[in-house]
């Protein structure tokens, strides 16, 4: 019986994750002890609590046919693990941002900072340096692969 299913990533348990709380979907027979096990021993950390949470099923209607039926529900399991201790899995990667420098046709210069978000997409701010230079502006750089 596999006990851990998945880790459970949504904006309340990233919110969570960095309060030390992490939020997996696990087997509906599995014990709490049995889950603060199987965390301590896959990712090597010290599991100080663990709280199990049944969810019901939505209920879900059929298309052509009037009835309606109950989806599958799960079992959440969040464990608090000892302070210190993270999980790769629930960090999130930092923005990276670079600083440029660009002339302008008169020679006057340009700061261009460009930030990388989470899918990888570059945003690109100009910043006001120079008297008669470009206001400051935020677009999209379309980038070809």
């Amino acid at each position: 019986m596999t006990i851990l299913k998945r880790p459970i990533v949504s904006e309340k348990s990233m919110r969570l994750a960095s309060l030390g709380l992490y939020t997996f979907e696990v087997d509906k027979d599995a014990t709490k002890f049995q889950v603060g096990k199987a965390v301590a021993e896959k990712f090597n950390v010290k599991v100080i609590s663990v709280k199990t949470i049944n969810v019901k099923g939505q209920i879900k209607s059929q298309r052509k046919v009037r009835k309606s039926y109950r989806a599958q529900g799960m079992r959440k399991a969040i464990v608090r693990l000892q302070k210190g201790q993270t999980l790769a899995i629930f960090e999130t990667p930092k923005e990276q941002q670079e600083e440029v420098v660009v002339t302008t046709g008169e020679g006057e210069p340009i700061r261009i900072k460009e930030k990388k978000d989470l899918l990888g997409k570059t945003k690109v701010r100009v910043d006001k340096t120079a008297v008669g230079a470009a206001p400051t502006t935020q677009r999209k750089v379309i980038t070809g692969k």
